[in-house]
């Protein structure tokens, strides 16, 4: 899976627009958040690529399925809808609520190094790439970079305290308990 190229800084993609809904210009966006109602929250937000984003403002927004229904100011018909197809809404970072003790948002994980203690003491098994949602739990995707004991890619599941040991985030590192070899 492609990765998006980084954003400009204090920029985070919260969701993708997929489709229309209605004739009125309304959008339906796939968050990219298990609290999807929490993201009609934010004071302000951008569309588009990460190269070109666009400041624009949601005149209204709820809850729709699984994902969210938005108008936007300024879009008021299914075809100026319709263009906007594919595009991402993004967020200033700086605008997240705080999380509990020993949570994280997805974006503080991605370019972690990931460390398991192996037969030879620790052994870097790479960086975490990004993270998967399955349903049953997320997923690191960890891809070998330099000092690492390979360039395999690695799926680990993100078990806290089962897997997942210990996160730090100011030394960059993130330790499992995971065999090198699987």
């Amino acid at each position: 899976m492609p990765r998006p190229a980084p954003l400009p800084e204090g920029l985070l993609t919260v969701g993708r627009i997929t489709g229309c809904y209605g004739i009125k210009g309304w959008l339906r966006v796939h968050p990219y958040t298990d609290r999807a109602e929490s993201l009609l929250d934010f004071p302000a937000w951008w569309l588009g690529s990460a190269e070109e984003p666009r400041p624009v403002v949601i005149d209204a927004g709820r809850r729709q399925g699984r994902g969210l229904v938005v108008h936007l100011r300024g879009i008021d018909d299914r075809n100026a809808a319709e263009a906007l197809r594919g595009a991402e809404f993004l967020v200033r970072k700086a605008a997240l609520p705080p999380l509990e003790h020993g949570e994280y948002y997805w974006h503080q994980l991605e370019g972690l190094e990931v460390w398991c203690l192996g037969e030879e003491g620790e052994q870097l098994l790479g960086r975490v790439a990004y993270l998967l949602e399955t349903g049953a739990n997320d997923v690191l995707v960890v891809r070998g970079s330099p000092g690492s004991i390979d360039d395999r890619e690695r799926l680990l599941p993100y078990l806290p305290g089962d897997v997942v040991k210990q996160i730090d985030l100011e030394a960059g590192r993130l330790t499992v308990d995971w065999y090198p070899e699987a």
